[in-house]
């Protein structure tokens, strides 16, 4: 059981009806990963959460948390979850449902130190009516991890958080991922994706489409911008490689697939100030990816 991934799905396929949610999907991700899952909304990243957990039945295929079933894994207390639609009970304070839940778990995460880790102090005697959005989110992460997860689920967990928020919140992930907790997040903040996930899982209509780093991710979809100030009236459209061409005030950006035949052929016409070329960035190759919808071998299956 020790050896076993944290997580491993095989052949997973869910419909609602007539409708395929999820795509014979497979994954494996080992312990101690922290996994950002992409895609579009109905791109199937929350069916997925969801079956893991054991809240839905799949027609076909096999879910694993740590060598279980969902529902085994769950019992246990090996997973810990923060879905997009949670919700909190009212007209009670955060310590009663904390405690409460605390109670259901054969090992729980000592009181003071999940109090301290999910960021609610002074919050335990508040209403859970009284709390922000913010406050909110952080409550429900300390009821994910009231039973010490070693496998954490957040689904779009940062939505209701300000920037301040979401950078404490990340910081908190970093730290669980430290100790060494496997966390796996779908979130549509590709900048948070790009700066906390070891590997990114890229899922279009069901199916996993690229698999691999951050930087694997965006050097597999290629392409580059050219950004540089220039004259409204110079026209642009028909330089060699260019693919989209975006004009906000005097600084004109370039979508090239050839950087290099790009900015030879704007040299030969004069000066390019404030220049800079950029490779893809995370939103660009997900966006791409996403327009493309089929199985792009990026990465490597882990």
């Amino acid at each position: 059981m020790e050896s076993a991934a944290a997580l491993g799905i095989r052949g997973l396929t869910v419909r609602y009806g007539d409708a395929v949610a999820v795509d014979d999907l497979s994954l494996t991700i080992p312990r101690g990963q922290t996994v950002a899952l992409l895609g579009a909304n109905g791109a199937g990243k929350s069916t997925t959460v969801n079956a893991v957990l054991g809240l839905l039945r799949p027609a076909a295929g096999q879910v694993r948390v740590f060598g279980r079933s969902p529902a085994d894994a769950v019992r246990a207390g090996s997973v810990g979850a923060m879905l997009q639609h949670g919700g909190l009970p009212s007209e009670a304070r955060v310590g009663e449902v904390l405690d409460l839940v605390r109670r259901s778990f054969p090992t729980a995460w000592p009181l003071d130190d999940l109090v301290v880790t999910a960021g609610i102090e002074g919050l335990l005697g508040r209403s859970v009516d009284a709390l922000s959005g913010g406050q909110r989110q952080r409550v429900l992460l300390s009821l994910a991890l009231a039973g010490a997860p070693p496998l954490l689920l957040l689904d779009e967990p940062t939505s209701a958080m300000d920037v301040e928020g979401r950078r404490a919140f990340w910081t908190t992930m970093r730290g669980l991922a430290g100790r060494g907790h496997t966390v796996v997040f779908a979130t549509h903040h590709l900048d948070e994706a790009d700066a906390v996930a070891d590997r990114v899982v890229v899922v279009a209509e069901g199916r996993v489409v690229a698999d691999g780093t951050t930087a694997e991710i965006k050097t597999g979809v290629g392409g580059r911008t050219v950004s540089f100030t220039a004259d409204p009236a110079r026209r642009l459209d028909d330089l060699p490689a260019v693919t989209a061409v975006t004009r906000r005030g005097a600084t004109v950006t370039l979508a090239t697939t050839d950087a290099d035949a790009t900015l030879r052929a704007l040299l030969a016409e004069g000066g390019l100030p404030d220049l800079e070329v950029r490779g893809a960035t995370l939103e660009d190759a997900v966006l791409s990816l996403i327009a493309t919808r089929r199985p792009t071998p990026i990465g490597v299956p882990r």
